[in-house]
């Protein structure tokens, strides 16, 4: 919002500076982005007359023009200006006169004929971004002779306003004068207003079918205006002033009716309407030409205005061109409007349109405002176009217009959020300037909300009222008091950054990939999954939400080999969404994937393919951080996802927390991947659990070792046979390590050969052979019965 400093002082003129005046805005929360001068610094330049225009003898495009600028001799100008003519009021450079870019006049001859001075056009003052053809004509009561900064009020300033959503009520002079006579305890007094009388009593007929969208619409039909009528200086500057451009008098009038009180208007040519006005929702594939020449195909959900024909504009966002005032027009049809936020949000974007009306419906326009701006701009019309007005045809829905609020503020609750105690009667003043209806009751006050203030609805609304006219530089600066405690940190619990760094410490690189993932891709991994779908995905291949980790480690590892990085170790922690919306489960996973060559390339590495249990080394690392190996099982099962017979559960303390696996042939070719992956995911609160942490003393006695090879069927899970070891090795056991596998020859077919080594030690005396040997022959018995294992001769 960029507004004219003199024009906010004809409303309200505190006694301060320029430069405090916009400090004063800012610190009450609507940031000054910019001030500027509205003109560029000149001096020497007067208004005068044209008192007589001849050819230029010796040039078909020059004038010699005898001016009149309160000097006592008339002054001869050479002027080459289409638009000069006798009998104008101009703008006067005199000899000596500096103009923008330290441009100075002097005297001169043109094609032989003298000229002392300089006719100035609006771009030769930089009042005007474009090159002017021809030169400024002012009103024919101009005073001669008087300094032209002066009397165009040039030495002024231009304020930018940046302001957040919220206050729509400032996008206006009227909102700022409010503002700013709130916090300067100043009256605001706007300019002279009263209805204007009809002087024929012809109609135009309203209908408004959406009055959720549209309460309030009214409407005046005014005859006989004079478009061809030049909008007067003193609009067209206050309107370059706030960054609006002069297009003819009757869109200036309202824009400028819409900058000073907020209410965006428009005016139909009463000649291109038919049977009357129609407030509707367009009809799909409705056409409409825009002012801008743009032609939309319109939408079902776009309120419009409309009559028997067709659209005639898009509600609160711009007009039609056949329906717009054009030079032929004699009778206007004037609309003042109130559409709810909800009915313009959106629309105007969504059509690729920004205007200064949607702008400001979208952010909150006054629901009492229309009449008042529809009875202004009639009476500026009057004055400039002429015309004779119709009575204001009005239709209004009083139950769709917003409702009265009310809000309740806390006298105890203002005191915590300020951490200052305001006296009553100041809190009870500030609220009033602010233009709210205050009451005080028990606890504190209750104000009725005015119509234009669409951001108050909530106490802290309030609250944050009171704060910034009080002033927050005046509010105290104190620290925070509270009772803190020390969170207490679980020495039982694995943080995240641990386990991380143990994977990364083993060679793996943390991988971060979307929570969305492909419908496809999930179905091929986990065809029997639930997890909700996207009503509005950013693409297509990110519809769903991932129920597990694999998906998005799958196209990392695609993604590395598409770009010949044949070695791979990747992991990546996040949530896991499992079921619909009303039963969902966010679970908190860490999953992994390995593939290519088990170690890095070089000259003495060997380059075995990464499999199964390299993966299932690195996991066990992992679970061995918890201080409770012993919890964690792998047993053998089949995943949709995963390699059957080089797949396994992995159960924390008989339930289970993840899988292990090499990823399924059938899935690999699907997904036309080149490489063989392994992958695990587990549950993070599984791994994150541990057993507290106990000092146990050192044993001083030499340790006991025994090495066992058992023959075992070859379909024998491993973890039974160590199971039952444990079982039987007594309390001093110290370490049982499986060191070999073995299948071939001296073992017979479908038997396998599993080398053992378990170490024992006491805490307080050397173990002798006996006990040893008791232990031992424990072991071989309970395993034979068990599991039909005989020692390897």
């Amino acid at each position: 919002m960029k507004f004219s400093e003199q024009w906010l002082r004809e409303w309200v003129s505190p006694s301060v500076a320029t430069q405090a005046l916009a400090d004063q805005i800012t610190m009450a929360g609507l940031e000054v982005d910019a001030v500027e001068p509205v003109a560029p610094e000149f001096s020497g330049v007067v208004v005068a007359e044209v008192i007589d225009k001849t050819q230029h003898p010796d040039a078909d495009k020059l004038n010699v023009c005898l001016v009149n600028d309160g000097g006592d001799e008339p002054v001869q100008v050479v002027c080459g200006a289409p638009n000069v003519a006798a009998g104008q009021k101009i703008v006067f450079a005199r000899v000596g006169a500096v103009l923008p870019g330290d441009f100075k006049i002097k005297k001169a001859k043109l094609r032989g004929q003298a000229s002392h001075g300089m006719i100035c056009s609006a771009s030769e003052l930089g009042m005007a971004e474009e090159t002017s053809a021809g030169i400024l004509v002012l009103p024919v009561e101009a005073p001669v002779g008087e300094d032209f900064r002066a009397y165009m009020g040039l030495d002024d300033h231009t304020i930018e306003v940046d302001l957040t959503p919220n206050r729509g009520d400032c996008l206006s002079l009227q909102g700022l004068a409010r503002e700013v006579g709130v916090l300067n305890r100043l009256a605001v007094e706007g300019p002279a207003e009263s209805p204007v009388a009809d002087t024929h009593q012809e109609t135009f007929p309203v209908a408004v079918s959406d009055p959720e969208r549209c309460p309030r619409y009214l409407g005046r039909l005014i005859q006989g205006v004079d478009v061809s009528a030049p909008t007067p200086l003193w609009m067209v500057e206050r309107l370059r002033r706030s960054g609006v451009r002069s297009i003819d008098a009757v869109v200036d009038i309202t824009n400028y009716v819409m900058l000073e009180l907020g209410q965006p208007l428009h005016a139909f040519d009463r000649a291109n309407l038919h049977e009357g006005i129609q407030v509707r929702l367009a009809r799909e594939g409705e056409r409409l030409m825009l002012l801008d020449g743009q032609e939309i195909t319109l939408r079902g959900e776009t309120l419009v205005i409309a009559d028997g024909r067709g659209p005639l504009a898009i509600a609160g966002v711009m007009g039609g061109e056949h329906s717009g005032v054009n030079a032929e027009t004699r009778d206007i049809f004037l609309e003042s409007a109130f559409f709810t936020q909800l009915a313009v949000a959106g629309q105007a974007r969504s059509y690729g349109l920004h205007t200064d009306a949607s702008h400001r419906f979208e952010r909150g326009v006054d629901p009492t405002l229309a009449r008042r701006a529809m009875e202004r701009a009639t009476q500026l019309l009057l004055e400039i176009v002429g015309g004779e007005p119709g009575p204001v045809v009005e239709a209004v829905s009083e139950i769709h217009l917003p409702a009265e609020r009310r809000v309740t503020l806390r006298r105890s609750r203002l005191t915590q959020a300020l951490g200052l105690e305001l006296d009553d009667a100041e809190v009870a003043e500030i609220l009033t300037r602010l233009g709210l209806a205050v009451t005080a009751v028990e606890s504190g006050w209750e104000a009725e909300v005015p119509a234009w203030r669409f951001d108050i609805s909530i106490e802290e609304d309030l609250i944050e009222e009171v704060a910034r006219i009080y002033g927050y530089n005046r509010l105290p600066v104190r620290r925070p008091a509270a009772r803190l405690g020390l969170r207490p940190d679980g020495e039982s619990r694995q943080p995240l950054a641990r386990l991380r760094r143990q994977l990364v410490a083993r060679g793996y690189q943390e991988a971060i990939t979307y929570s969305f993932v492909a419908p496809e891709l999930q179905a091929a991994l986990l065809p029997e999954a639930v997890s909700p779908r996207l009503a509005n995905p950013i693409s297509s291949d990110m519809a769903v939400m991932r129920a597990s980790l694999f998906p998005g480690l799958i196209k990392a590892f695609e993604h590395n080999l598409n770009r010949q990085q044949g070695r791979v170790r990747l992991f990546e922690s996040g949530l896991v969404f499992r079921g619909e919306l009303d039963d969902l489960h966010q679970i908190p996973m860490l999953g992994g994937l390995v593939s290519g060559s088990r170690e890095p390339e070089g000259w003495c590495g060997a380059k075995e393919k990464v499999d199964f249990f390299d993966l299932k080394g690195d996991l066990e690392s992992l679970l061995a951080l918890g201080g409770e190996p012993e919890a964690w099982r792998f047993e053998p099962a089949t995943h949709s996802a995963l390699h059957p017979g080089q797949s396994a559960r992995i159960l924390h303390r008989g339930e289970e927390a993840g899988w292990i696996g090499t990823l399924h042939p059938a899935v690999k070719a699907s997904l036309g991947l080149k490489a063989d992956a392994v992958l695990f995911e587990v549950r993070l609160d599984a791994l994150t659990h541990g057993k507290l942490p106990a000092f146990a003393p050192l044993s001083r006695y030499p340790e006991v070792r025994r090495d066992l090879a058992f023959l075992v069927a070859d379909d024998l899970p491993i973890q039974a046979l160590l199971d039952c070891l444990r079982e039987q090795a007594g309390d001093w056991l110290q370490e049982l390590r499986l060191f070999d596998v073995y299948q071939g020859k001296g073992v017979e077919p479908g038997h396998k050969s599993v080398a053992l080594g378990l170490t024992w030690q006491h805490p307080s005396r050397t173990l002798n052979d006996d006990e040893i040997n008791q232990l031992v022959d424990a072991i071989v018995a309970e395993s034979g019965s068990r599991f039909g294992a005989r020692l390897r001769g």
